[in-house]
């Protein structure tokens, strides 16, 4: 039976895609069939014995739906759960081979695919997009030496410095284990007030760039310190920076409750719109790059990502832009099971010793094999090419390397060493005694006073300070005192000045309340 959907519809383009599928196939004659192929034959009912029978376990469309039907969620993702992604392409526009032999920026002029997935952080995939939160910023470029998966976030630095850290600052921003309610603003306030490095991210995390008008209109960044080796063997260390070319944008708080409760989606709708209208985001792409001498002169740890490298020492140099021009055709395939794993480099790019980089190297890859299975890098939407290893089986093997050898070395032409990898890999000589190291004791306030005395205008430091008191307010208040005279105050006496006293007038009013009744 055809039943054809035809009238005048003004909704945006994401409330439409029905509409659109039943137009393109208005003629089709197609049949249902199993995940098997198999035609079936009718999908109304159930196989059983006579009108009142039990079910027949016969009924191979029943068990067909119902087994696919138990298994059709994976499990999301810790961090980073909720989010949008589309496709595109990254050219280049200025020549960067005195830094980097990699293959990617040999030309000017010269295209690569890339996809792109923006997220939350924090939250669950179901969790409102406007929440004051960071938000990710995933690369995943389709090289001709293999992928290469950048990941960061719209913020140059983050919370804590040392990946054994992540986690525990994880738990603090996650749902709490008794309640399964988050925030819980003791957890939050009690674990950055004990890990000072945070303040700088904290800081910024309450400006008005902590909650964004959409994905579009926000910038990326790497965040983490890798290295570049050019084709001479050269040898330096590097940041990425994307700039929206589309203009920063906020929303305040009130905007976000109000679209939270509205639309929860609101960021994923409008990145399928503006792309299925034309409106293709596309950001700047730069680089900062510091020498090894440089480094070790540095007067912060230039590995510590909850540091920024100044502009004024580290200016930002032009590189190219991307462009976002396509969007996803089947949101789980494409989006929900893209995978990026942080040991995916190119020859000519490497890592550093930063502690946070270090610790994703192993993490992101383990969580996608959680989460997707060993053989996820066979997937089409994170290796559409050809690749050539000595892996074999489990589950969910989609490639199977024409029979090749399984073991190396071997005496069949089974794949070799690269040999330009290898003269791009770099020599880096280690020394120094195997101790744990606390790396967020050094200075983690100059940086957030050169934000908030430098960067922030007044009438955004008074919206800063009332999104800091609308979560501090909701805290023990010996853990807000704490707070403060750890964090805040020791950026700027005034901020921590202020901070107490919009703590202390809410304290007045909840008093008089509490009288009154």
């Amino acid at each position: 039976m055809s039943h054809s959907v035809v009238a005048y519809d003004n909704r945006d383009a994401a409330s439409k895609v029905l509409l659109e599928f039943s137009k393109k196939h208005e003629n089709s004659d197609d049949s249902m069939t199993t995940d098997g192929g198999n035609p079936v034959d009718r999908h109304e009912a159930s196989l059983t014995v006579g009108y009142n029978g039990p079910f027949l376990l016969q009924d191979t469309v029943l068990i067909d739906e119902l087994t696919h039907f138990s298994r059709e969620r994976i499990p999301e993702r810790v961090v980073h759960a909720k989010g949008a992604g589309a496709f595109g392409y990254f050219e280049v526009t200025h020549d960067i081979t005195e830094y980097t032999a990699a293959t990617i920026f040999s030309e000017v002029g010269k295209k690569t695919p890339i996809a792109i997935r923006f997220s939350e952080v924090a939250g669950e995939r179901g969790y409102p997009d406007t929440y004051r939160d960071l938000r990710g910023f995933a690369m995943k470029f389709y090289t001709e030496d293999g992928i290469w998966d950048l990941v960061g976030n719209n913020s140059p630095i983050f919370f804590v410095n040392d990946a054994i850290n992540f986690p525990m600052f994880m738990h603090a921003l996650k749902r709490n284990p008794v309640t399964n309610i988050r925030p819980d603003y003791d957890a939050f306030w009690d674990f950055v007030s004990l890990r000072t490095e945070s303040t700088h991210q904290t800081l910024q995390l309450f400006t008005d760039r902590g909650i964004p008008a959409s994905y579009r209109k926000m910038h990326g960044y790497g965040a983490n310190t890798y290295s570049f080796i050019n084709s001479q063997g050269a040898f330096y260390y590097c940041k990425f920076h994307y700039k929206c070319n589309q203009g920063i944008e906020n929303l305040t708080q009130a905007e976000a409750d109000r679209l939270a409760g509205v639309d929860g989606d609101f960021y994923v709708r409008d990145l399928y719109n503006a792309i299925h209208n034309g409106e293709f985001p596309s950001w700047s792409f730069y680089i900062q790059i510091m020498t090894p001498e440089q480094a070790s002169k540095s007067p912060y740890d230039p590995f510590d990502n909850s540091k920024v490298w100044l502009h004024g020492d580290y200016p930002l140099i032009p590189v190219g832009r991307f462009i976002l021009n396509k969007n996803p055709t089947n949101y789980f395939a494409e989006i929900e099971q893209i995978a990026f794993d942080v040991s995916h480099i190119i020859p000519g790019i490497h890592y550093s010793p930063d502690r946070m980089l270090q610790g994703r190297i192993f993490n992101y890859g383990d969580t996608q094999r959680y989460r997707l299975g060993i053989n996820s890098d066979q997937l089409p939407v994170n290796s559409p090419f050809q690749i050539h290893t000595y892996n074999r089986d489990g589950q969910s093997t989609l490639v199977s390397q024409g029979g090749g050898p399984n073991y190396f070395p071997n005496s069949f032409n089974g794949p070799k060493n690269d040999k330009r990898a290898r003269a791009l890999a770099p020599k880096i000589p280690l020394t120094g005694l195997v101790e744990r190291t606390d790396y967020g004791l050094v200075d983690n306030y100059s940086q957030a006073r050169l934000l908030w005395t430098r960067v922030i205008k007044e009438d955004e430091r008074q919206r800063t300070i009332e999104n800091l008191l609308s979560w501090l307010r909701q805290t023990n208040p010996v853990i807000a005192e704490r707070a403060i005279s750890n964090m805040f105050e020791k950026v700027d006496e005034e901020l921590g000045a202020r901070l107490r006293e919009g703590l202390r007038q809410h304290q007045q009013v909840t008093s008089s309340t509490h009288v009154l009744l």
